[in-house]
């Protein structure tokens, strides 16, 4: 019975070695992101809008590219333009693997930003890049969502005024799941570190 007893805990600890290896390979082949990991934290890139050609889009139809999403608008005066810059200079860096990558810059300013104006504004930026445009509910539902806020400031009297929002930076894999989050302020060369990694990831 001690002779069973001691062969059943010999094959237990020996089965218990050789999971161990496999448990420390399992963690080694985490990626070593540098931007926050949100990963299991927020929902799957999903939404109807119009994208900067007039045509009805969903998050769907970004599968199989690595999505970067941004809430912004086109007269917006400085962190706008600053982000879409740096993401420009970002896919720059990225080289080839870029082409797995798409840019969704998701307008906060329904009344004045049509397909039109997006195509021209996210073009002068990258060509990577892509206007989505939608009515003010569906834009407040998507940004609510993935707890984002934005709100129109008064007008200025003139028909101008401006719209503060969040400057969260959201990276979803190919999959549509959400990966990574970024603020304007994350350094290229971690922006570029962690793309490469997603777009190794995918096929």
């Amino acid at each position: 019975m001690k002779l069973f007893r001691s062969r059943r805990v010999f094959l237990a600890l020996l089965a218990l070695a050789a999971l161990l290896p496999l448990a420390a390979c399992q963690r080694e082949a985490q990626p070593a992101w540098r931007l926050n990991d949100v990963a299991g934290h927020l929902p799957d890139l999903d939404f109807r809008l119009t994208d900067d050609n007039g045509k009805p889009v969903t998050g769907a139809d970004y599968r199989g590219k690595v999505a970067i999403m941004y809430f912004g608008y086109t007269h917006c005066p400085d962190v706008c333009p600053l982000t879409l810059t740096q993401l420009h200079v970002v896919l720059d860096r990225l080289g080839a693997p870029a082409d797995k990558v798409r840019i969704l810059f998701v307008s906060v300013d329904p009344a004045r930003d049509t397909p039109a104006i997006m195509h021209t504004y996210v073009n002068a930026f990258d060509k990577r890049a892509v206007g989505l445009v939608g009515s003010q509910a569906d834009v407040e539902a998507l940004a609510k969502r993935y707890r984002s806020a934005f709100t129109r400031e008064p007008d200025r009297g003139d028909g101008n005024y401006e719209v503060s929002h969040s400057s969260a930076i959201y990276i979803f894999d190919g999959k549509g799941k959400a990966r990574l989050l970024a603020t304007p302020s994350a350094s290229q060369d971690d922006i570029v570190h962690d793309l490469h990694l997603l777009t190794s990831l995918e096929p």
